[in-house]
C-alpha cells in the first residue's frame, strides 16, 4: 500500500483504529442525523457507482450501497483493522453490493473515471496535501460526477470537542495540539482548496447537528477517555492517573445525559462540488 500520510496510516493502524472497532457500535450511532443529511443531500441513484472515502467501520458504505441496489459502492480506508470492522459488518447485515479497500485516498490508483458520486463522513480533513488528494479523488468521478462530504465547521461551535477539552483544561493548562479534525473548519479554505483540486460549482451547507456520545454519561466518559485528543492530553501529562482524567470527563458530560443519550451539538459543514 502507498502511503503518502504515514502518521495518519500509524495512528488509524494502531490505537486510534483499535478505539473505533472496540466502540464500532457506539461510532456508527454517533453521527446518525449528520449521516442522513449527508446522503440525502449526495441523491445516490439505484444505479450509481459510489465511492466512500474514509469509510472506516463501513456504516457509511453499506448505506449507501443500499441506496445503489443496482450499482455498488467502495470504502477506501487506511486502517485495516477497521476495515475488517466493515467487511464483517457487511456479511452480517447481508449487503452483498459492497467491497472494501485498504488505502490512503491521496495517492491511491483509483480507476479513472470510474464512480457517479464520492462521499465521505468526517474522513477528508487528514490528508498532508488536501489539494493532491482532492485531487485524486476527483480522477476518479466520471465528467460531472459528485462529491459531498461532511466535516466540522469551527472547533469553537462544536461542543462535542469543546466540553471535554475545556474540562480538562481545567485540570491543569494544557495548549491543545493542533488538530487536523478542524483543519477543512473555514468556509474560505474548503472552496479554496477544491478549486484548486479542479471541482468546480463548490457549495459549503451549514449543518447543526448534535452527535451522540454515549447512552450514559458513563459510557460518554469512557468513549472520550480513548479518543485521540484525550490520549494526547494524558501522554502530555502522565502525572494525571486516568481515573482523574475519566472523572473529569464524566463531570463534564454528567449535565448533558437526560435521559436519551448524551448529545452534545456542533456546527459542521456538508460540501458539494462538481467534478467538470
Amino acid at each position: 500500500m502507498r502511503v503518502a500520510n504515514a502518521d495518519q496510516a500509524a495512528a488509524w493502524n494502531g490505537p486510534e483504529g483499535a478505539h473505533w472497532v472496540e466502540h464500532h457500535d457506539r461510532r456508527e450511532d454517533l453521527n446518525d442525523a449528520l449521516l442522513d443529511r449527508l446522503l440525502r443531500t449526495a441523491e445516490i441513484g439505484p444505479t450509481d457507482v459510489v465511492l466512500d472515502i474514509g469509510c472506516g467501520t463501513g456504516r457509511t458504505t453499506r448505506r449507501a450501497a443500499r441506496q445503489c441496489a443496482q450499482g455498488w459502492a467502495a470504502g477506501v480506508d487506511l486502517s485495516a483493522l477497521m476495515l475488517d470492522s466493515a467487511r464483517a459488518g457487511a456479511a452480517r447485515e447481508g449487503v452483498a453490493n459492497v467491497r472494501f479497500h485498504q488505502g490512503d485516498a491521496q495517492v491511491y490508483p483509483f480507476p479513472p473515471g470510474r464512480y457517479d458520486v464520492a462521499i465521505s463522513m468526517f474522513g477528508v480533513m487528514f490528508f498532508n496535501d488536501p489539494v493532491a488528494a482532492f485531487a485524486n479523488i476527483g480522477r476518479a468521478l466520471r465528467p460531472e460526477g459528485r462529491l459531498v462530504f461532511a466535516c466540522p465547521g469551527e472547533m469553537t461551535g462544536c461542543d462535542w470537542y469543546t466540553v471535554p477539552m475545556a474540562a480538562l483544561n481545567e485540570v491543569v493548562p494544557h495548549s491543545d495540539r493542533p488538530s487536523g479534525m478542524f483543519s477543512l473548519a473555514d468556509r474560505r479554505r474548503i472552496v479554496a482548496v477544491l478549486m484548486a483540486a479542479g471541482f468546480s460549482d463548490v457549495v459549503p451547507y451549514p449543518v447543526d447537528a448534535e452527535l451522540l456520545i454515549g447512552a450514559t454519561a458513563a459510557e460518554a466518559a469512557d468513549f472520550y477517555l480513548g479518543s485521540g485528543p484525550v490520549r494526547a492530553f494524558m501522554a502530555d501529562h502522565p502525572e494525571i492517573p486516568p481515573a482523574q482524567v475519566r472523572d473529569c470527563l464524566l463531570a463534564a458530560v454528567e449535565p448533558y445525559d437526560l435521559g436519551a443519550g448524551v448529545r452534545l451539538s456542533g456546527r459542521h459543514w456538508i460540501v458539494t462540488a462538481r467534478w467538470p
